[in-house]
């Protein structure tokens, strides 16, 4: 299906570092993640205080996500990235280390970069929400 999405800037906006403004997706099924937590398989916690190994982690949960749908990377059409953070440059450090990934493509479609207050566990200092558009 990846013949079936369109991702596009148009020259009207401004650059953008690696996303787009627009993603179209022309038909198909879609899949919708659940907010992926750096949690491990037994629902514990992994990488206290260290916004880098929680991005680790939460790259290998959506990984594992999108393989189960029979997805990758390049299928996701909208991110929605949450950083426990109001610092500018903690929030670019999560967006490299994710575009940098093995899930880097998914930052390629539409995306939103989020600084917020609270995640839903306690010491979570990331999130990431993905939806997909199934391949055929």
């Amino acid at each position: 299906m990846t013949e079936k999405i369109t991702r596009i800037n148009p020259e009207q906006l401004h650059e953008t570092p690696g996303y787009h403004h627009i993603t179209v997706v022309e038909a198909g099924r879609t899949a919708y993640l659940a907010g992926q937590c750096p949690l491990d398989r037994n629902g514990d916690l992994v990488g206290a205080g260290s916004v880098e190994t929680q991005v680790d982690q939460v790259v290998a949960n959506a990984l594992t996500a999108l393989a189960a749908a029979s997805a990758r990377p390049q299928h996701v059409v909208r991110s929605v990235i949450y950083v426990r953070s109001d610092e500018r440059d903690v929030l670019g450090s999560v967006w490299r280390r994710l575009t940098e990934s093995a899930l880097g493509p998914a930052f390629t479609t539409a995306s939103t970069l989020l600084g917020v207050a609270q995640l839903g566990f306690s010491g979570q200092l990331v999130e990431v929400d993905l939806t997909v558009a199934l391949p055929d």
